[in-house]
C-alpha cells in the first residue's frame, strides 16, 4: 500500500497514457473502412519514402521488410488482419505513388538522396 501511495503520480500518468491510446484506437476503428484504408495508404507512401532514404535503390526485398516492420510497429492491431501478400500489394501501390512523387517533386527527390 505504501508503494502505491509513494508512486501515485506514475499510476495516474500510466492511466492517462492508456486512456489516450485507447481513444486513438477508438477513433481509428470508428472511421469507415475506406477512410482507414486511405489513411494506411497515405502512411505507406511515407514509409516507402523513408525506406528509400534509409536503404537506397536496388534493395527491393529489404525495403519491403523495412516497411512491413514499420507497419507492425505503427498498426499492431492490423498486422494480424492484413496478410503479408495483401500488404505487399498495398506497398506496390504506394511505390507507384512514391515514384510519381520522385518524378514530380524535387524536394522529395532531394530528401531521399540525403
Amino acid at each position: 500500500m505504501a508503494a502505491l501511495i509513494d508512486n501515485w503520480y506514475l499510476i495516474i500518468a500510466a492511466a492517462a497514457v492508456i486512456a489516450i491510446a485507447g481513444y486513438a484506437v477508438y477513433v481509428f476503428i470508428k472511421r469507415p473502412t475506406s477512410e482507414q484504408i486511405k489513411s494506411i495508404k497515405e502512411w505507406l507512401i511515407y514509409a516507402t519514402v523513408e525506406a528509400e532514404k534509409a536503404l537506397g535503390s536496388g534493395t527491393g526485398q529489404l525495403k519491403l521488410r523495412y516497411v512491413y516492420n514499420m507497419f507492425i510497429d505503427k498498426f499492431p492491431q492490423l498486422s494480424s488482419i492484413i496478410t503479408f501478400s495483401m500488404f505487399s500489394g498495398l506497398v506496390d501501390e504506394a511505390l507507384s505513388d512514391m515514384k510519381r512523387l520522385l518524378e514530380t517533386n524535387k524536394a522529395v527527390t532531394e530528401y531521399t538522396e540525403v
